[in-house]
C-alpha cells in the first residue's frame, strides 16, 4: 500500500497552485469539479468543497490543482491544505468513483504536428500520457506500453516514442502520412477519452521517481560528463523535444575527448538530424568547453 507524501508546487496561475503526490491517486483520466455538487463522485473533491476559499478542483493522474478565490493568500493555507489532502489518502481516503458516469472529464484533444523527419508525426494530446521518455522500436518492447502495443496494430507503423504529452510515430515507407494521420489522430483521441491503460501500472513512474533516477545517474558521472549533460539538457533537448524526438547524453572519453550522443523519436533515423544535430551540438561544445571536446558522435536510438 502507497504511503502518500505531498508536496506544493506553483503554477503559472497565482490562483492556483499543484498538490503533487509521490504515488498515482487514479488511472487514467483527469477531472474538474466546480463546485461541491459537481464533485458528488470525488470524496477528496468534496471534502475539499468543504472549505471556504476553494473555488475550482482538477484531478490529474498524480496531482491535485487547486484554484482559490482571493479571500485568502495561498501563503497563509497552502501547508495545513497539503497537510489535509495527505491524512486524507494516507487514511485510504477515495480520491475519485471512477465508474461514475457523471464525473466531469476533462475533453481530450489530439494534433498532429510535422518533424523534420518525413517518416516521424507527432501527435499532440492535451492530457499528460507519461512522466519519461520512452521508446518502442517493436511490439515486443512495448508490452508493458498498451498505447504503443495499439498503434503497432497498424501495418505501417515502425517506431513509437511517447514523452509527456505526445506520441511520435515513425512509419514505413508503405504508407504517406497524408493517407493515414487522420486515422492514427481519431485512434489515439479515442483511445485516451475510453480510460484505457496508456503503461501498465507495474511500468508507471511518479515524476520524482523519475527525477531521482535522473539525478542518481548524474552522480556517477565525471565532472566533464555533468558538463556536457547539462548543456545538452538546457541548450539541446528543448528544440530536439519540439520537434518531436530526444537527445541523451551517453557517454565522454576522456582518452579521445569525444563524446556519443543517442537520438530517439523523430530525431532517429532522420536524414537531417544527424549530421545538423551532431555538428550543431559539437560546436557548442567545442565553444562552451574550450579544449575539452573533439568531437561528437550521434548514434541513433
Amino acid at each position: 500500500m502507497s504511503t502518500f507524501s505531498i508536496s506544493i508546487e506553483s503554477t503559472s496561475n497565482p490562483a492556483i497552485k499543484k498538490f503533487q503526490a509521490s504515488s498515482f491517486l487514479v488511472n487514467h483520466n483527469s477531472y474538474e469539479f466546480k463546485n461541491i455538487d459537481e464533485a458528488k463522485n470525488s470524496p477528496l473533491a468534496q471534502q475539499l468543497f468543504y472549505l471556504p476559499f476553494v473555488k475550482t478542483v482538477y484531478i490529474s493522474q498524480n496531482f491535485i490543482a487547486i484554484e482559490k478565490f482571493s479571500i485568502v493568500d495561498w501563503i497563509d493555507v497552502q501547508n495545513e491544505l497539503s497537510q489535509q489532502i495527505e491524512d486524507f489518502l494516507n487514511d485510504n481516503g477515495i480520491v475519485i468513483i471512477e465508474d461514475a458516469a457523471s464525473a466531469k472529464k476533462i475533453p481530450v484533444t489530439v494534433y498532429a504536428e510535422s518533424t523534420p523527419n518525413p517518416a516521424a508525426l507527432k501527435f499532440v494530446t492535451n492530457k499528460k500520457l507519461v512522466t519519461e521518455t520512452l521508446e518502442f522500436k517493436n511490439i515486443d518492447e512495448a508490452k508493458n506500453a498498451p498505447l504503443a502495443v495499439a498503434l503497432f496494430s497498424f501495418p505501417f507503423v515502425k517506431e513509437v516514442f511517447m514523452d509527456s504529452n505526445y506520441v511520435s510515430i515513425h512509419k514505413y515507407e508503405v504508407a504517406d502520412w497524408d493517407n493515414v494521420f487522420q486515422e492514427v489522430r481519431e485512434f489515439i483521441k479515442n483511445y485516451i477519452e475510453d480510460g484505457k491503460e496508456i503503461l501498465s501500472e507495474n511500468f508507471k513512474k511518479t515524476p520524482q521517481l523519475v527525477e531521482q533516477e535522473k539525478e542518481a545517474q548524474f552522480e556517477h558521472l565525471d565532472d566533464i560528463s555533468k558538463e556536457i549533460a547539462n548543456i545538452i539538457e538546457e541548450y539541446v533537448k528543448p528544440a530536439v523535444a519540439s520537434d518531436g524526438g530526444n537527445i541523451l547524453f551517453k557517454n565522454y572519453d576522456p582518452e579521445t575527448k569525444n563524446v556519443k550522443v543517442v537520438l530517439q523519436g523523430a530525431c532517429s533515423g532522420c536524414p537531417s538530424s544527424t549530421f545538423t544535430l551532431k555538428n550543431g551540438i559539437e560546436n557548442m561544445l567545442k565553444e562552451m568547453l574550450k579544449g575539452k571536446i573533439n568531437s561528437v558522435e550521434a548514434i541513433n536510438g
